[in-house]
């Protein structure tokens, strides 16, 4: 009798086992408290800027590449030396889909700030809320700093886990380092100052190009996480997001504001200089009992764009 034959464990299932449980070990862990990767790569990054640096967008150029490119390099190097043993594939691509996401230390943070102004201690919520904003605020009254807050968690849920999983779903493990080594990047260097506005340029552009189809995705989950005001979504979406000055940003900032009701955008203070950011969204201003339930509508559609991108990567053809 002839045996049966063995189903064959493909590329695409392997990738799709290491997104699905680098998404859960992030729910379950968080970020790792120490020798954390990303802050691993962040020292790298410093250590060659004050190599390379200088005030032009040439030299920005060249940090990105080598940083970005080995990040991908790095990523390739690792898919390759899988690709015959696909459970250590799936165990790899676990590894640094875990490593890149961060919506579970998102989460930790929001709901940090949120209890310290259910405590009426705002001097301690205004100091937590530094670890989610870049904006001042030492001077945010309650109902700024619920909306600074509301405003991180939609921008971040995009950032620290739909266009990562998005990414890892199309390119695998250098997607997925590829684009947080560019986001880092842009965390580090691709603001507005005097010693970046040139530098940083790059990081900048080459964040908005990666982020495109993540916040897209993004503010699509958004409205089908909040079916009963996924009108409002999409409407918010198509008409306030182009106002935001982030073209990524402003997606899914602007559907999770038609999703809850409120308005976001405002004016920001970064370091003396103001900001008049549009209003997004009709609704009412943001209120503390809106942070938890941005976090809740974040875990959804964090949740939901896991399985998109586990249906994606399980759904591409093997490669011999």
């Amino acid at each position: 009798m002839s045996e049966l034959p063995v189903p064959e464990f493909s590329p695409g299932l392997a990738r799709a086992a290491g997104l699905a449980a680098g998404f859960a070990a992030d729910r379950l862990l968080g970020d790792p408290r120490r020798w954390h990767p990303v802050a691993g790569f962040g020292v790298l990054a410093s250590g060659l800027e004050r190599r390379v640096y200088a005030d032009r967008r040439t030299r920005g150029v060249l940090h990105v590449a080598v940083l970005v490119g080995g990040a991908a390099a790095l990523g390739e190097a690792a898919e390759r030396l899988t690709a015959r043993r696909p459970l250590l594939r799936a165990f790899v691509s676990a590894l640094a889909t875990w490593a890149v996401l961060g919506g579970r230390s998102l989460e930790r943070e929001a709901l940090a700030v949120d209890c310290h102004v259910a405590e009426s201690d705002l001097a301690a919520a205004r100091q937590r809320l530094t670890h989610l904003v870049g904006r001042d605020t030492a001077a945010l009254p309650e109902s700024e700093i619920a909306r600074a807050v509301v405003e991180s968690v939609a921008e971040n849920i995009s950032d620290a886990v739909v266009a990562p999983l998005a990414w890892g779903a199309l390119a695998g493990v250098p997607g997925l380092l590829a684009y947080r080594a560019a986001n880092t990047l842009d965390a580090m260097t691709g603001h507005h100052s005097a010693r970046y506005e040139r530098f940083g340029w790059a990081a900048a552009r080459l964040d908005d190009v990666l982020n495109l189809p993540g916040s897209r995705l993004a503010g699509l989950l958004t409205a089908a996480c909040a079916p009963a005001a996924a009108r409002e979504t999409l409407a918010a979406w198509r008409r306030d997001a182009r106002r935001h000055p982030s073209p990524n940003a402003g997606v899914v900032e602007a559907a999770f504001a038609g999703a809850l009701g409120i308005r976001l955008g405002g004016t920001n203070t970064y370091g003396g200089r103001v900001e008049h950011r549009a209003v997004l969204g009709g609704g009412r201003a943001a209120t503390p009992a809106d942070i938890t339930h941005a976090v809740r509508l974040a875990r959804r559609v964090g949740t939901a764009a896991a399985l998109v991108s586990v249906l994606l990567a399980a759904a591409r053809p093997s490669r011999r």
